[in-house]
Parts: structure tokens; sequence; C-alpha cells
């Protein structure tokens, strides 16, 4: 088939999106379709691996605040009519839109396409949705939403998101992980000292949402009584004002701040560190860092968040913990430090549920979804209707 995947996040400011997008396509390719990647780049290449696809690059983005976190999108109008003149020259069999409802990329597509219009929705929110839901009042959203054929949702928790704003019917299909880089051995880091007990957290340290704030609340509590636990927090951005307070507070003066990781260096810090944590607050559709470090052989303590709960079974494949509680993700460490075997029973439990997430399985049931309603989309006769408005 020939198929074009939409990103409205810029490929040069690597996110999850566009690393499932990346590895997505790299393994339609193989399996010998046609793909062709478009979305914003600000930089002259792409900082994620888009090797062997063709890469349409739509000019640059802009820092958009959303759910917590910096969404860089595009607002060129110019370019959303090259996307346009794109995908009526290139009639392709499938046009697969990540994040449909974000302006202005997806939702360029999402007008235009011709072709059978599958969206992915990726993103998650407890709270309202201020966007979603003056876009559901203006009616705007919604007549975008109609154009689609299908929707994916990552995670049970996203499918419940949206399906409040725009009811439909959404497969659960989860994010893919590269299994095999996460779980063959890797050199270990030279700070990640074998005598140590080396606490690893992954997050941007500059989003409040990632709880970098417990961890280092969680460490102080632990420091004295185990002389040799070190935390390791990997990361880009700079600490938050709550962090800083933490810190100066309770004299944390031995945190290792590593900085951002590049894909091929995180395996090793995940398979060397003892225990993994992920303090976040919310608004995680699905537990990533959880799955990359359950493919890693490395037991995991998360917070009890709909993201995290739709792949940790507490107690079987990592221990869920109260979010914004710093005592309770203490008490969970220790409890790992304390006790070997359970840790290793999360290991190797942990080890055998990433399995579903590998890339070759939830590619496999991508395409049976999209030959499904590309089936009924062709039986429908829909280009018989004008989807421009």
């Amino acid at each position: 088939m020939k198929i074009a995947e939409i990103s409205p996040y810029d490929f040069a400011h690597p996110g999850g999106v566009q690393r499932h997008i990346s590895s997505l396509s790299s393994e339609l390719i193989s399996r010998g379709h046609e793909v062709s990647v478009i979305g914003p780049c600000s930089k002259e290449d792409p900082l994620v691996d888009l090797e062997n696809v063709n890469f349409v690059p739509l000019g640059r983005s802009i820092p958009f605040p959303t759910a917590g976190s910096i969404a860089r999108i595009s607002i060129s109008l110019w370019h959303e009519w090259r996307l346009k003149s794109f995908l009526q020259s290139e009639k392709f069999d499938i046009v697969h839109i990540h994040e449909p409802l974000m302006p202005l990329t997806s939702l360029t597509a999402a007008r235009f396409s011709k072709s059978t219009t599958i969206g992915t929705f990726h993103a998650y929110n407890e709270g309202r949705s201020k966007g979603y839901i003056l876009g559901k009042r203006l009616r705007l959203l919604e007549r975008f939403a109609n154009r689609l054929d299908g929707r994916i949702a990552v995670s049970e928790p996203a499918k419940i998101f949206h399906n409040k704003y725009f009811p439909s019917d959404y497969k659960v299909i989860p994010n893919g992980l590269d299994v095999d880089r996460f779980s063959n051995p890797s050199k270990r880091p030279t700070v990640m000292k074998s005598e140590n007990i080396n606490l690893l957290f992954v997050g941007r340290v500059n989003e409040s949402r990632k709880g970098l704030r417990y961890a280092l609340g969680a460490y102080s509590r632990l420091k004295w009584q185990y002389p040799k636990l070190r935390l390791i927090v990997v990361g880009s951005g700079v600490p938050d004002k709550e962090s800083y307070r933490v810190m100066g507070e309770r004299s944390l003066d031995d945190v290792i701040f590593l900085g951002p990781m590049s894909e091929s260096e995180l395996p090793s810090y995940y398979q060397h560190a003892d225990i993994f944590i992920a303090p976040n607050t919310g608004k995680e559709s699905f537990g990533f860092i959880t799955i990359e470090s359950m493919a890693s052989s490395t037991p995991v303590v998360a917070t009890r968040i709909p993201g995290f709960q739709s792949v940790i079974k507490d107690g079987y494949n990592g221990i869920l913990v109260d979010p914004k509680n710093e005592k309770s993700l203490a008490e969970a460490v220790k409890k790992l430090i304390d006790n070997p075997s359970l840790r290793t029973s999360l290991e190797l439990n942990g080890r055998l549920s990433v399995e579903q997430y590998s890339w070759k399985k939830v590619t496999n049931s991508i395409l049976r979804y999209f030959n499904k309603v590309k089936s009924i989309s062709n039986n429908t006769s829909k280009k018989s209707k004008n989807k421009v408005f």
C-alpha cells in the first residue's frame, strides 16, 4: 500500500508521536509498503530516524502549551496548501493522521484527504480540554473528526478521553516499542557504578507533570538509610522551581543530572539501573517509559494514573503508588531494595508483559485495521462525498 503518515509535531524536536511515526514507518517499509512522512521540521534534517522514508518537511513550528507540555506545531497556511496539493497528487491508499484534531497540519490533512483516512489519537487529559470544548461548541473540530474513516486510540484512557468529546468507534492499538533495542545487553554507563543502588528517573525535568520533585523527595527520605543509593536523572530542560526548592531545603547536592540522551544511549541506562521510578502526576495516555524499563528487565515503581495503569498490573510487573506522594514512592523503593526476590519477579514478569508491544505485533494490528477500514470505505463509496468545506 501507499501510505502517508502525518504529524502535527516538529521533527526537529522529537517526542513520543514522532518516534511512533518513525518506528511504524520503518516497519511498514520493511514489509514492502511505500511510506511518506509529512510534518513540520524547523531544522534542515529531522532528529528522528527516517531512513528510507520519503520525508516531506512542512516548514517551521511555534511552541504551543498543551496538556501540561509544549507542542511545537505549524500554523503556516502556505505549507498547509502544499500539503493539500501533495495529498491530491500522490493518491495515497491510506492517509494516517496522528493527533488528527491538532492544528494545523493534521486538520488540513483531515480536511483535504480523499483517500481512506485514519486518525490515531495519542493524547490524554484527566481534566477538561478547553480546546476540545470550544471546538465542539463551535462545531469546528467535529466537522474535521467526521472526515475520518477510522479512529485508533493508543490506550483505553485515550479512547475514553476522546470518546467523551467526539463519540465514535475507537480501536485501541497500543504504542509500539523496539523491544530488542532495550533488551539486548549494552555496556554499563560510567556514572552507574555497580557498587551503588542506582535509582533512575527519565523525563523532561522542566515539566512538573513528570513528577521530578516527588522523585527528589523520595530520594531524600532514603539516602541516609542507604548510603549507596544514587538518583540519576535523564531528561532535557532545567528543573522546575519546586524541584529546586526540594533540593535546596534537603541538601540534595549528589543528584546526578545527565541531560537528554540519544535513542541509542538510553537503553544502557535503563538496563543498568536497579530500580526505575516514574512519579508522573497525570496527563499520560500510555506508560511508554515504563515499558522501556520492562523491556530492559528493570523493576518499575510508577504512579497510579490511568496511562500507567493501562500497562502495569500492581505487584505483577511493577508497583503502583499514589501520585504526588513522595512517602508512598519512598516506601515502594525501600520495599524493592530490601526484597531482591520481588525485584527479580517484577523483572521477569515485566519482560514477558512487554512482548505485546513489539512493533511487529503492533504493526500487524495496525495493518489489519487499515485493511478493514479501507474495505468498508471503498464499499460505502466515500469518495462520492465532498470532503472540502
